[in-house]
C-alpha cells in the first residue's frame, strides 16, 4: 500500500483520511497541539491508529506541501466564517435574538436582585 492511498484528494483545499469526513487537517492540528496518535484516535474514533499515523508520517514527508494546504485551509475557514458574519442566516440570526434577550433578562433580574439586597437589608435574630 502506497502512503498515498490513505488520503482522498478532492480539491486544493480538501485532502480527506480515506473511507472518512475527516479531513488531515484535523488530525495534524491535534498532532501539531501536542497531542499523541493515540490521543488523536480517542478523540476521533472513526480513525484507526495506522490512519493517524499514515497522516503524520505524510506531513513529515511532505512537510512544506501540507503546510502550504493547512495555509489555504486555515485562509478559506477565516473567509467562510467572515461572510458568515457578515450574511447569516435567518436561523442564525434568530438565535442571536433570543440569546441577546436571554443576557437582558439575566441582567435586569441581577440587578433586581442587587436592589432588593439594598432595599431589604437582612435582619439578623439574636
Amino acid at each position: 500500500m502506497e502512503l498515498t492511498d490513505y488520503f482522498e484528494f478532492i480539491g486544493e483545499d480538501a485532502i480527506r483520511i480515506a473511507g472518512t469526513r475527516v479531513g488531515i487537517e484535523t488530525v495534524l492540528r491535534d498532532y501539531r497541539e501536542g497531542a499523541s496518535p493515540e490521543e488523536i484516535v480517542l478523540r476521533y474514533p472513526t480513525l484507526s491508529l495506522e490512519q493517524v499515523h499514515a497522516t503524520i508520517t505524510y506531513y513529515l514527508a511532505n512537510r512544506e506541501k501540507v503546510e502550504t494546504y493547512l495555509a489555504l485551509v486555515r485562509r478559506r475557514q477565516e473567509e467562510a466564517w467572515q461572510e458568515q458574519q457578515r450574511h447569516p442566516s435567518e436561523f442564525v440570526r434568530a438565535l442571536r435574538e433570543r440569546l441577546e434577550q436571554q443576557r437582558a433578562q439575566r441582567e435586569k433580574g441581577s440587578v433586581c436582585a442587587e436592589m432588593h439586597k439594598v432595599l431589604i437589608p437582612r435582619t439578623t435574630f439574636y
